[in-house]
């Protein structure tokens, strides 16, 4: 798969950041320490490796902005981790749409050692995030959360509507 135009990753990273963000929103304080298992990520961990993947993803393509880095610490609390992820989806997406045009999707950038277009790293980083938020969505079922819907009602919210 690949990204064709700045529009297109505007119209698809703007949908999945606003899922995202739902996910983000429906943490607490208390669930960010729990883990599916010992020696696995937490529920912050996760939530802060999406937050730090912008900088270090989409620096290795020459974007530059100001957001957190894979050295940042991790935030204590939610409301932080919410912040933390607005502040680099929104420098992400700014850095995308004001560095680059259209051609520059097809330029090539060294990506962990193989040679990716700009485009695919687009990609690659819109799913990296659905991958890690439908593993935030487990978590947070454990921890005894209410999981938001993403792209639908999820369970807790169909059984409000009396489904």
């Amino acid at each position: 798969m690949f990204i064709h135009s700045i529009s297109a990753f505007e119209e698809e990273f703007k949908t999945e950041s606003s899922s995202t963000l739902k996910v983000f929103r429906a943490l607490t304080d208390a669930s960010l320490a729990h883990e599916v298992a010992p020696g696995y990520r937490t529920l912050g961990e996760l939530a802060w490796h999406i937050v730090t993947t912008y900088h270090e993803m989409l620096s290795r393509t020459g974007l530059r902005f100001d957001s957190a880095d894979e050295h940042s610490a991790q935030p204590q609390t939610a409301q932080e981790l919410v912040r933390a992820y607005e502040q680099a989806a929104q420098a992400a997406s700014e850095a995308v749409r004001t560095q680059w045009t259209d051609s520059s999707l097809v330029e090539v950038s060294d990506m962990y050692g193989e040679s990716w277009p700009n485009g695919l790293t687009l990609h690659v980083l819109i799913n990296h995030e659905v991958h890690h938020r439908a593993q935030m969505t487990i978590l947070m079922r454990q921890a005894g959360l209410k999981v938001p819907g993403v792209y639908g009602p999820s369970k807790e919210e169909w059984e409000a509507m009396g489904q």
